[in-house]
């Protein structure tokens, strides 16, 4: 129909050139419909010879008919019969001609911004592969520096190696260190110069040692799934004895009054998904959060104690046991969020400390120095920090730091005391307490981490230590 009334239009408007106008349909040979029209030349008795011809004329016809093509096949695209509103004969719509126009110019900036959506989609694709690479490249290098740094089995300065006064290891020091020692040979006895050695004073610069000068935000590894994972302890052993590696990762839950199940698993990731590799059953119940993995043993508080206990993980049984003396316990000198964490285990550079208080300090930190194989005390320092004004405690590189609050969101490194010298400093570094209740915390030399209990969620910190 539309092609009909284009003709009919045609013909008018080539009205000047004739008085009358012939149209005609018919089906060509392949059975497709045709339309023909004839229009008398007003000017014209005979047509010219064939060779001449009409150019304009011709020229004309063909432009109509191929434009009646193309609006025919956009007719019948568009489900359209005819010109609606206007009689048979007639002219279109100029509104329906309009709102034609208006779509197919909407449908060409359509297609047009498909077109660069992708290209920002393959732009973006483009991006993130180069991320990823550089994110790739970049945990390449850490473990580099971090292989570099502490290679796996050595025994640098840093490490407890004293084990009893008639048994001392050779002790080889390093040029700079040896230098400043002959100084001082005729004035100090030999054996508190390998003590000192051992806690960090000459080497603490050869083993990576510094103060901690920035904490990052908390990363989650894993979530207790009852109520008995409120509080716990998670423990990685930074110097792990065969048949375990620093991959193994350990957990226990503390609620409740008989807490003897210690879980064990085979890295981080089986710890997230809840399915522990073995349980151990330890003899006596543990008391609180104050548990450390280190060098093949759990070292723990009994409960109802004011004793340490070491837990051999390969024969599990307990291999050693000793009292602290004077040591509160069982709720006399906690952290400030309570728990019975009279006494707390640690582990750094360093070796084992047990941080705890006296009835003579009054509640302020006492810090000990242990043997890890007898549970001997090597050395006390007495600071002037209240353990109950503090949240927790950790120590990095022979120096005890104390969280300001266990349950305030915007929390702070609060204070420091340093054994190699004695003495305390104030600190405001920042700490993240993301779910508002810690109840562990403790430093793991090996990975350079802070690994953390928050309110039913095991997490871990990531740390920046200076030279200066």
């Amino acid at each position: 129909m539309l092609g009909v009334w284009l003709l009919l239009w045609g013909s008018v408007a080539l009205g000047g050139r004739a008085d009358t106008a012939f149209l005609r349909r018919a089906h060509d040979s392949s059975g497709h419909c045709t339309y023909s029209f004839t229009v008398a030349s007003p000017v014209e008795a005979a047509c010219p010879d064939a060779a001449g011809g009409v150019p304009e004329l011709r020229a004309e016809l063909a432009a109509l008919a191929a434009r009646l093509s193309r609006l025919e096949s956009r007719e019948r695209g568009a489900g359209v019969s005819g010109p609606r509103g206007a009689e048979p004969g007639g002219a279109r719509d100029p509104q329906q001609v309009a709102a034609a126009a208006r779509l197919e110019a909407a449908y060409g900036e359509l297609l047009r911004a498909k077109s660069r959506l992708e290209e920002e989609k393959g732009r973006l694709e483009r991006e993130k592969e180069e991320l990823g690479r550089r994110l790739e490249s970049s945990a390449q290098e850490i473990t580099r520096l971090r292989a570099a740094r502490c290679p796996p089995g050595r025994e640098g300065p840093g490490r407890d190696t004293l084990r009893a006064p008639a048994k001392a290891p050779r002790w080889e020091p390093q040029p700079l260190s040896y230098q400043e020692l002959q100084s001082e040979r005729t004035e100090v006895p030999v054996s508190r110069l390998l003590e000192e050695t051992a806690l960090g004073r000459p080497g603490k610069e050869d083993s990576g040692c510094g103060r901690l000068v920035w904490v990052g935000e908390p990363v989650v590894f894993g979530r207790a799934d009852s109520i008995a994972g409120k509080y716990g302890v998670w423990m990685k052993d930074p110097e792990p004895a065969p048949p375990f590696t620093r991959d193994n990762t350990w957990r226990v839950d503390t609620v409740g009054t008989e807490v003897r199940q210690l879980f064990q698993y085979e890295e981080a990731e089986q710890l997230a998904r809840g399915y522990p590799a073995k349980v151990h059953i330890l003899p006596r119940p543990l008391e609180s959060t104050g548990a450390v993995i280190y060098r093949g043993g759990l070292f723990f508080q009994p409960r109802h104690s004011r004793s340490v206990a070491r837990y051999d993980l390969r024969a599990e049984t307990i291999t050693a046991e000793r009292e602290i003396p004077g040591a509160g316990y069982h709720g006399q000198y906690p952290y400030s969020w309570g728990g019975y964490t009279d006494i707390d285990l640690a582990v750094d550079e360093m070796g084992l400390w047990v941080i705890y208080s006296t009835e003579k300090a009054r509640g302020a930190i006492v810090l000990s120095k242990l043997d890890p194989d007898t549970l001997e005390i090597r050395r006390t320092w007495e600071t002037n920090i209240r353990k109950r004004g503090v949240a927790n405690s950790f120590l990095i590189c022979g120096t005890l730091y104390t969280v300001s609050s266990y349950s305030a969101p915007n929390a702070t490194i609060n204070f420091a005391y340093d054994t190699a010298t004695g003495t305390s400093r104030a600190l405001s570094i920042p700490f993240e307490n993301r779910f508002r209740y810690l109840s562990m915390l403790d430093y793991n030399p090996a990975e350079r981490q802070l690994f953390a209990w928050d309110s039913f969620n095991m997490v871990t910190y990531p740390i920046r230590l200076s030279r200066a």
